[in-house]
């Protein structure tokens, strides 16, 4: 089994937060994205809507979401997860990125996730498996504050873990490739590949734990065939057609009506997604901001009962005693028709 991984940040999975809330309802939008792209490959074209189709204000929220649209690179999540989740377009990618023209996927996941239930987790965004069992691991990084190494030893460990099951052989982990794509030359190298290579320091022998790990940048042109398709995926032009089948599926995505619908109804679906989530999270605060100033505000009531069943106290001890109540008044700081009516309550100053 061969699996190809494309992802980007990773968050902790310490409770259902906006991100990982919103990227349920996006997987969920690029499955019924990929159900109505290959229907369409079978389908006979609609007719183009007119503007007469279309009420005003979806229309001027239709050329807002096509504007965003021309904008998408591969380097955006949502528009990349969607473009790789076309087997052709993904696996064109990856055969550059390896140097081997014969790799040939069977599937392809976007939005992977690996949860852990106490542990750190993390969300794969492009999963593809090849027909030899190779698994394939790019991680797209658009920042420099992370620390690369350890990020790609994190995401090729649970990569492993994903993979063998148990009671398998440690033999049976399958040969990976994993290809951190970062903006800026992370290395300062002047490439716009890096490989890394192990070897035992003592005899210079070879070590192959069956991973190969590949640093590649946007931002150095070293004349590459990976350095070209780098420039692609920064501008993801639907007028270039010399990336095959990854020209073609962003050219459909971009241009073609039927593509840009699919791609619409996606951005308008987590658009929507993201309104009601805040309606919630907003509900939610304000829920806590209320509980909070229910507290102090019992509480300050809660001292003022205290205080008050206090000077009542105070007043029937002292009416006990024989203190008159226009004496009791002004020790406990009260006007006399409240002391009187507080014995009276209870009882008058029997005792």
């Amino acid at each position: 089994m061969s699996l190809l991984i494309f992802s980007r940040k990773t968050p902790a999975f310490t409770g259902r937060s906006f991100y990982d809330i919103m990227i349920v309802h996006y997987i969920a939008a690029i499955i019924t994205f990929m159900k109505k792209h290959n229907a369409a490959k079978t389908q006979k074209k609609t007719p183009r809507k007119t503007l007469g189709d279309i009420p005003a204000d979806r229309l001027a929220e239709r050329e807002y979401l096509l504007k965003r649209l021309t904008k998408f690179t591969l380097l955006s999540d949502v528009f990349m997860s969607v473009v790789f989740s076309d087997l052709e377009a993904c696996q064109h990618a990856i055969r550059i990125l390896s140097g081997d023209s014969r790799i040939r996927l069977k599937t392809v996941r976007t939005q992977y996730a690996i949860s852990k239930a106490v542990s750190h987790g993390a969300r794969l965004d492009v999963l593809a498996e090849d027909m030899d069992g190779r698994l394939y691991h790019m991680e797209i990084e658009g920042s420099d504050t992370v620390d690369h190494a350890r990020r790609t030893r994190f995401y090729s460990a649970m990569t492993d873990s994903e993979t063998l099951r148990k009671g398998s052989s440690y033999s049976e982990l399958p040969r990976r490739y994993i290809f951190y794509i970062s903006g800026p030359d992370i290395w300062k190298g002047g490439y716009t590949v890096y490989e890394e290579e192990k070897r035992l320091r003592q005899t210079g022998q070879p070590h192959d734990d069956g991973v190969r790990i590949a640093y590649v940048n946007t931002a150095i042109n070293d004349g590459s065939r990976i350095a070209k398709l780098m420039d692609y995926f920064k501008t993801a032009d639907p007028f270039d057609d010399s990336e095959g089948e990854l020209s073609k599926m962003v050219r459909f995505l971009k241009t073609e009506e039927r593509g840009m619908d699919i791609m619409c109804e996606i951005m308008d679906q987590i658009r929507e997604d993201g309104k009601q989530e805040g309606m919630r999270k907003g509900l939610q605060k304000g829920l806590q901001k209320g509980l909070r100033e229910g507290r102090r505000k019992g509480k300050r009531e809660g001292r003022r009962a205290g205080a008050l069943e206090s000077s009542r106290k105070a007043a029937r001890n002292l009416s006990r005693m024989g203190m008159p109540a226009e004496m009791i008044a002004q020790v406990v700081e009260k006007d006399v028709s409240t002391i009187e009516k507080w014995l009276s309550d209870n009882g008058g100053n029997a005792s």
